[in-house]
């Protein structure tokens, strides 16, 4: 006889009242079971219920957010029936959360270790002599470098990748039977992501420990989950086998998510889905999906679709199971013309972090290595230059240099006129504020909770173009349009949105001063695939309508070869390879860039990324030597460990800085 699922939940109706006092649902009848030892993924675009489906399982709904009818049984228990205590023992313990923002589960007045010792004091039972050790060995599980050091830092000094790593120790604080991961390496960067993922997949096998993995990444599914469950605007259309479902979907819904997805050695945009998912306000008629469905019949518009079983094992609600749509190949990026004039150069440019205090400087003690070290780049118009890199390797620290909110140590930024650029954000003009805009990775660190969607884009429209009135609303309406949101968003504040919606909202507002550098600090990882791919189509449209420049930095090296014409690969803040994304994708010669590639995951079960062995990231630059010195798998000998790598040209402005030959390293790449 089959054990009981560890987790059930049973025709959960979740809604809200809105404010002509009508109940609006958000999740409609949704059914889910995980079994001890068994990974459920859950998957769908931005809004359709994934999250509030996660924290639903934890007897927790959002504010506003009601139970219309359904049950949530844990291990035999009705969690929406429990005391608030025994709730409490509950959540952070047996039942452990990873949140997809790590900042909203990480106390910023407080140091790491005070965090972590607090959740293994509240949910272990380990003698609290321990509790030190025990953090320690947590902070190596998830592949964060000196933990001593990581423990007496505060969040803030800590990378977006290093606090969610923390936030992942934390989870595991309690030896919980069941993982919920809203979204849990959306910070990550590849190598980290791959390693984090492998640990979560052997911890459940070691443990038996359920785990439901909530996810926008097809990637991230493919490598940790047995089954996987595809939501429509608050309703299952799909579940089944992970196998199946991400080779042969047999709903189109399901077809058009795979087909969004960017591919590391496919050329071009991948396809947008379009139109977007119906509104909690919208009356249903038929299937959900019929408005935006290729393979849609006058049947399918009257008739709403019951669950129909394939003989893979799969479960669609469709009047047509297993004849998933067939969607467009995407189209080609706009590349930039090689005499395109400059937008934007730095010469030079290093960053630091440490203030040495007096002690140091009466000693004249030698400064630690710069964060980041002689950065020369230039930026043409129209053009989109990747920055790539693991977490802590500087990428976002020069964007934030180049936006004036962390002035450069050393060296200069110019606008493409050859006007230099004050290094202080306070000392730089109007019009050079409007000329270079700044998309951060966290919406929620850049919009203001206490004003509207409709506020916050309204801000750069007068400040900029003076606008008012009704042409200030129509502005903002048609900002919202543009990324995939309609004009009923402009009532709403950032806490009612999803994480998805929010970044949409940021992407919006940095557009809405015209901008002709866009700088975008990871702006697409909180996105479904489908938004993402209509907001890469958004940039290529303003590259060749307006001759806007980007700079695009991501963890997701697929995006950025779908998107960028140039690419830097960058390494403890310092620039391993440079050159046509073609070039340093199809060949890559430095063999850091190689690591990276390797851990690239696919939606596909049976891919497996190549990942170096007992890795871990470094939290500074040697002294001296190449920067990849240390955990290099080709490392030639003392001259990695004393000379700075020359750099060397090795074909059509693809530029290399290593000591190996380029001989040798082209064998490598080619073989």
């Amino acid at each position: 006889m089959a054990a009981p699922p560890l987790l059930d939940i049973r025709k959960l109706c979740v809604g809200f009242r809105s404010r002509a006092g009508l109940m609006l649902p958000v999740l409609h009848e949704v059914d889910l079971s995980v079994c001890r030892g068994e990974s459920l993924g859950i998957v769908g675009e931005s809004g359709s219920g994934k999250s509030t489906l996660a924290l639903a399982a934890m007897g927790y709904l959002r504010h506003g957010l009601q139970r219309l009818k359904g049950e949530v049984i844990y291990d035999g228990r009705d969690m929406f029936g429990l005391p608030p205590a025994e709730l409490a023992r509950i959540r952070g313990g047996k039942l452990g959360l990873i949140p997809q923002n790590s900042g909203q589960a990480l106390t910023p007045t407080q140091r790491v270790g005070t965090q972590i010792r607090e959740a293994l004091r509240l949910h272990c039972e380990h003698d609290p002599a321990t509790h030190h050790a025990r953090a320690c060995a947590l902070l190596e599980q998830v592949r964060l470098p000196d933990p001593e050091t990581i423990l007496r830092r505060y969040p803030h000094e800590l990378s977006g990748g290093q606090q969610q790593r923390v936030a992942i120790a934390m989870a595991l604080a309690g030896e919980p039977d069941a993982l919920l991961l809203d979204e849990p390496t959306t910070g990550l960067d590849v190598t980290t992501q791959a390693h984090i993922l492998d640990l979560l997949r052997d911890l459940a096998r070691e443990r038996d420990m359920a785990m439901v993995y909530v996810s926008h990444d097809l990637g991230v599914i493919a490598r940790v989950c047995d089954r996987v469950q595809v939501l429509y605007a608050g309703e299952t259309v799909l579940t089944g086998p992970a196998r199946a479902v991400l080779r042969a979907p047999a709903h189109p819904y399901a077809a058009a998510l795979l087909a969004a997805i960017p591919r590391l050695g496919a050329h071009g945009l991948p396809s947008a889905l379009d139109g977007r998912p119906p509104g909690p306000d919208v009356a249903r008629h038929g299937c959900a999906f019929a408005p935006r469905c290729g393979l849609a019949t006058e049947a399918c518009r009257a008739e709403r679709p019951n669950m129909a079983t394939t003989e893979d094992g799969q479960a669609a609600r469709c009047l047509f199971p297993g004849n998933a749509a067939a969607h467009g190949a995407g189209r080609d990026a706009p590349a930039c013309a090689a005499d395109s004039p400059c937008a934007l150069a730095l010469d030079g440019v290093s960053v630091r972090y440490d203030r040495p205090g007096w002690l140091a400087r009466l000693r004249r003690a030698a400064p630690p290595p710069a964060t980041v070290e002689g950065i020369t780049l230039d930026l043409r118009r129209g053009e989109t230059l990747g920055l790539v890199g693991e977490s802590g390797s500087g990428k976002s620290t020069i964007l934030r240099a180049l936006a004036g909110l962390l002035p450069p140590a050393a060296g200069d930024i110019t606008l493409g006129d050859g006007t230099p650029l004050p290094k202080a954000v306070e000392r730089r003009r109007p019009q050079d504020l409007r000329r270079i805009q700044m998309i951060f990775q966290n919406p929620d660190e850049s919009l203001n909770p206490r004003q509207s969607v409709g506020e916050i884009l309204a801000q750069p429209l007068r400040l900029y173009f003076g606008l008012k009135g009704q042409a200030l609303a129509d502005r903002a309406a048609e900002l919202l349009e543009t990324v995939r949101l309609g004009a009923h968003y402009l009532e709403r504040r950032p806490g009612q949105l999803s994480g998805g919606e929010k970044q949409r909202v940021a992407v919006a507002r940095a557009f809405a001063a015209g901008p002709e550098v866009v700088l975008c600090d990871e702006i697409t990882s909180a996105l479904d695939v489908s938004v993402q791919a209509a907001v890469l189509d958004l940039l290529n449209d303003l590259k060749a309508r307006h001759g806007t420049a980007f700079i695009f930095v991501s963890h997701d090296l697929t995006v950025v070869r779908a998107l960028s014409d140039r690419v830097a690969v960058l390494y403890q803040g310092r620039i391993c390879e440079t050159g046509p994304a073609a070039a340093v994708y199809g060949a890559p010669f430095h063999p850091y860039t190689e690591v990276l590639l390797g851990a690239v995951l696919a939606p596909d079960p049976d891919h497996a990324p190549r990942l170096l062995a007992e890795d871990a990231t470094e939290l500074a630059p040697p002294a001296q030597g190449c920067p990849f010195q240390r955990r290099c798998p080709v490392k030639l000998g003392a001259i990695c460990e004393t000379d700075t790598p020359p750099a060397r040209e090795a074909g059509a402005g693809h530029v290399i800085r290593c000591h190996i030959p380029l001989e040798t390293l082209n064998k490598t790449a080619m073989g």
